[in-house]
């Protein structure tokens, strides 16, 4: 702390005035008789000060108390955490570092810490440094997005990790033994880092944990309402704070969809990292002053930060590492691109991160490419979609295939409805590939493109239509080929994954 705003901040309004009332001049010390102040109220007075108030006389004061300075230091120190247990309860209390810290310094010592004792990715420790400085900076930020620590198995160091954050989070809370009636009111009048282990089990237990960690995700929607007292009256929470969790395998979408995935996997044989157990007793207490200095000198900094959001994650995800990013930006140095590159390799489009929905849309662009046609039947659509084992429509029925009806009913949900085709002499209800363009723009965060690679003219230099006899065994006239009018290659698809055509060209029906 340097001045009473500080205080006011870290302590409240009523240490500042108990610390105005209390104060004395550095000029006025001489004046204290021998005997007239107890030791007690002398340290109450001294741990009113300001640092730098403080350090001016802390001398003097030593040599009138007749005590060494370390001593009186100590038992400074201790006032100040006693007089901050009203409002922090029983988290910890850090005093800040007293030099000013370099953003880019600190954030890479953390990142080492990281990987010295846990084993993960890149990514992964650069995102959880950034988010660890996040909880720093709660004051001044409009979305938290949880931190969940996953992998696949047992042992993969996800306990260690959460143990890790707490180490330098800011006023760190295990969740594992508050009852949810404790856990609200604990949140709101702690503001704590809210930690919680084995989440996988502990929150199918636990639906009102499930509340508190969803609501909890912007400044505007922390709030919970629950009854409390014998008469049971509404009251209103506020649980805006950083939350870290970690459980095996994937969770809840609704979680997942707020959240900074920290993957872990198996330490290998061959891979050695220290024991977190054996690290030295001031590492983290160090790390975690210098957070505290360094949060307090960036304070308007972040507020004020506006980051460039990569335009390839989807708007979830843009608001998640908005502050991580914020946070990178202000600490320069190397931490903007690797905030940016954790970020497209965390929160990018993935298949495992994709809706049945999302992964229904993606599909379909590669069987019209693969069959080289503009319209196709809803059997022909379904049936190509199935022919991939690994894809789920093969036994979307308990092991059998997807229905036309269950198609139909997913494409009706992005408004895609089939329509009469008559496509060679049949006539039945199928699709046109541009009636997808507008939901795979819109829900895609990559919208399809199919392969730009120049398809070859056809050999026979022919049209690629009916022409009796012996083709049609080959060819049953179920699908619109593209025609090689121009006995030249076929047009490539645009950006946007649409299907073009040339403006002169006329479909034949037959």
């Amino acid at each position: 702390m340097t001045d009473f705003n500080d205080l006011h901040q870290s302590a409240g309004l009523a240490t500042v005035r108990a610390a105005i009332e209390a104060a004395v001049a550095p000029a006025d010390l001489s004046q204290i008789e021998p005997g007239s102040e107890t030791d007690e109220h002398a340290i109450t007075r001294l741990a009113a000060l300001s640092s730098i108030e403080y350090d001016r006389i802390r001398k003097d004061e030593a040599k009138r108390l007749n005590i060494r300075e370390i001593t009186l230091d100590k038992a400074v120190s201790a006032k100040r955490k006693e007089a901050k247990n009203d409002e922090s309860g029983p988290l910890k209390v850090v005093e800040p570092w007293p030099e000013p810290v370099d953003g880019v310094q600190l954030l890479s010592e953390i990142e080492s810490a990281l990987r010295r004792f846990i084993i993960c990715p890149p990514e992964t420790a650069y995102a959880a440094t950034l988010w660890i400085a996040m909880t720093w900076f709660m004051d001044v930020i409009n979305v938290a997005p949880i931190a969940v620590i996953t992998a696949p198995e047992k042992r993969c160091g996800k306990s260690q990790l959460l143990f890790l954050i707490g180490k330098l989070a800011k006023q760190a809370l295990t969740a594992s033994n508050i009852t949810p009636a404790a856990l609200f009111r604990a949140v709101e009048l702690w503001r704590p880092t809210l930690l919680i282990d084995e989440a996988d089990a502990f929150m199918k237990e636990n639906e009102e944990l499930r509340g508190l960690l969803n609501c909890g995700h912007t400044r505007e929607s922390a709030y919970v309402v629950r009854t409390v007292g014998e008469d049971h009256m509404p009251k209103l929470f506020f649980v805006w704070g950083a939350k870290a969790i970690a459980g095996i395998g994937h969770l809840a979408d609704t979680l997942m969809d707020r959240s900074i995935p920290l993957e872990l996997r198996r330490k290998l044989p061959s891979e050695q990292i220290d024991k977190l157990r054996y690290a030295a007793p001031d590492l983290f207490d160090v790390l975690a002053a210098k957070l505290a200095r360094w949060s307090s000198d960036q304070f308007n900094a972040v507020k004020q930060a506006r980051p460039l959001l990569p335009n390839t994650l989807h708007d979830r995800a843009q608001d998640n590492w908005e502050p991580l990013l914020a946070i990178a930006d202000v600490a320069g140095g190397k931490w903007p691109i690797l905030a940016r590159e954790a970020a497209l390799r965390l929160s990018g489009e993935s298949e495992q991160g994709q809706s049945t929905g999302s992964e229904l849309l993606a599909d379909i662009p590669d069987v019209f490419e693969t069959k080289r046609v503009a319209r196709l039947f809803c059997a022909d659509l379904l049936a190509t979609l199935c022919d991939d084992e690994e894809k789920p429509w093969v036994t979307w029925n308990r092991g059998k295939p997807m229905t036309l009806r269950q198609l139909a009913n997913r494409l009706r949900e992005y408004d895609i409805a089939s329509k009469q085709l008559r496509i060679g002499y049949e006539n039945k209800k199928g699709f046109e590939a541009s009636q997808f363009s507008d939901a795979f723009s819109r829900y895609l965060s990559v919208p399809p493109c199919t392969s730009e690679t120049t398809k070859q003219i056809n050999a026979s230099t022919g049209l690629d239509v009916f022409d009796g006899g012996e083709c049609f065994e080959t060819n049953p006239l179920n699908e619109t080929h593209y025609p090689t009018l121009y006995q030249g290659c076929f047009d490539v698809s645009n950006k946007k994954g649409e299907i073009e055509q040339r403006e002169d060209f006329v479909e034949e029906e037959l």
